[in-house]
């Protein structure tokens, strides 16, 4: 089968031929995938940065995000059969972990990821154990449920709080950011600020439902937001870019008693005045990393079923699994939403 693997410990890429991962153990399910979607640490490990050197160990079949039919199951595999359509969640559990027996499996302590621990779902096939496989509704358009994981991030970091009349600001309008806008609008929110530095994602704000968006290299971010919200500030703070500036200015424009949720990752020590910021604004702060399982699933299948979001505007581009350089030029280029291929 063909698969996109991360061959050597340098930057690149390699479309190879490799064999099909086989028989699916007791508990374990084959997939034929139909589609996958490109994530930003699939460019990571493109690019073989520091977190990827430190994490990943070639040779290895890249890749999470994806949707595809069951081909074979395993004897003792009860949660679904061949001919289902699903996608799958990322973080494979250990099972038996205090976090995992207390419904906490997305904080796993002893968590692999799939394309980054094990063999990933840029390929023909992927094998994967049962407890990850979701079974999709039939109406969810396969484009689309490739996104289901990132999606799933979107909802988890937007549902911390109810958005009900909430004044919401979101830092960082990349795929998630924008899907995170679409929830934060369904979800009943009744102003939603976007703050984005780069054009393209700006429009990609615009598009997806933001009702002002800010830059804050042009103008004064904290003023504007002052100004919108008659000095109150904003309810829920969503971070989501990474950046060490947008989450500072984020905390000081978060009205006292506000809830802040952070996926954004920083990738080093960062410092702030934590007693002004937080401590004396008794502000809620939640790290936020994955879905929850399977609560965070539920949700965003029942979205995208009943189509209260609509993610052909986060789904910029479409396109065949050997035109994958093409897609990750466009991902580092920042030219682009989610990029889809399809098998």
């Amino acid at each position: 089968m063909k698969a996109l693997m991360k061959t050597s410990m340098a930057e690149g890429l390699t479309m190879v031929e490799v064999p099909e991962p086989g028989e699916p153990g007791p508990t374990e399910v084959l997939i034929r995938v139909k589609t996958a979607s490109i994530c930003g640490s699939d460019v990571h490990i493109y690019r073989w940065d520091s977190w990827a050197q430190s994490r990943i160990k070639p040779p290895l079949i890249i890749g999470h995000e994806f949707s595809g039919i069951v081909e074979r199951v395993g004897e003792a595999v009860q949660t679904v059969k061949v001919g289902d359509y699903v996608a799958c969640e990322t973080h494979i559990p250990c099972l038996s972990c205090v976090q995992c027996r207390t419904n906490r499996m997305h904080v796993c302590r002893n968590m692999k990821i799939l394309g980054v621990d094990t063999n990933g779902a840029f390929a023909e096939y992927v094998k994967v154990p049962q407890t990850v496989v979701w079974k999709l509704s039939k109406e969810i358009d396969p484009i689309f449920a490739s996104v289901m994981e990132p999606f799933g991030n979107a909802v988890h970091t937007a549902l911390v709080e109810d958005l009900t009349g909430k004044v919401v600001l979101i830092s960082g309008v990349g795929p998630i950011g924008a899907m995170a806008i679409q929830v934060a609008k369904v979800s009943g929110a009744a102003l939603v600020i976007a703050s984005e530095i780069r054009d393209y994602r700006k429009a990609l704000a615009l598009k997806n439902g933001a009702d002002i968006v800010i830059d804050p290299t042009r103008e004064d971010l904290e003023d504007r937001v002052m100004r919108l919200t008659e000095g109150n500030g904003v309810d829920v703070f969503l971070e989501m870019s990474g950046s060490v500036e947008a989450l500072k200015q984020g905390l000081k424009v978060t009205t006292n008693g506000g809830t802040v949720a952070i996926l954004g990752l920083y990738g080093k020590e960062i410092s702030f005045n934590v007693d002004d910021l937080v401590t004396f604004k008794a502000l809620k702060i939640f790290g936020i990393t994955g879905r929850k399982m399977f609560e965070t699933w539920y949700i965003a299948d029942k979205l995208l079923k009943h189509k209260k979001v609509d993610l052909s505007k986060v789904v910029t581009h479409v396109i065949s699994f050997d035109e994958w350089q093409y897609g990750f030029e466009l991902m580092m280029k920042g030219e682009c939403g989610k990029v889809v291929m399809k098998f």
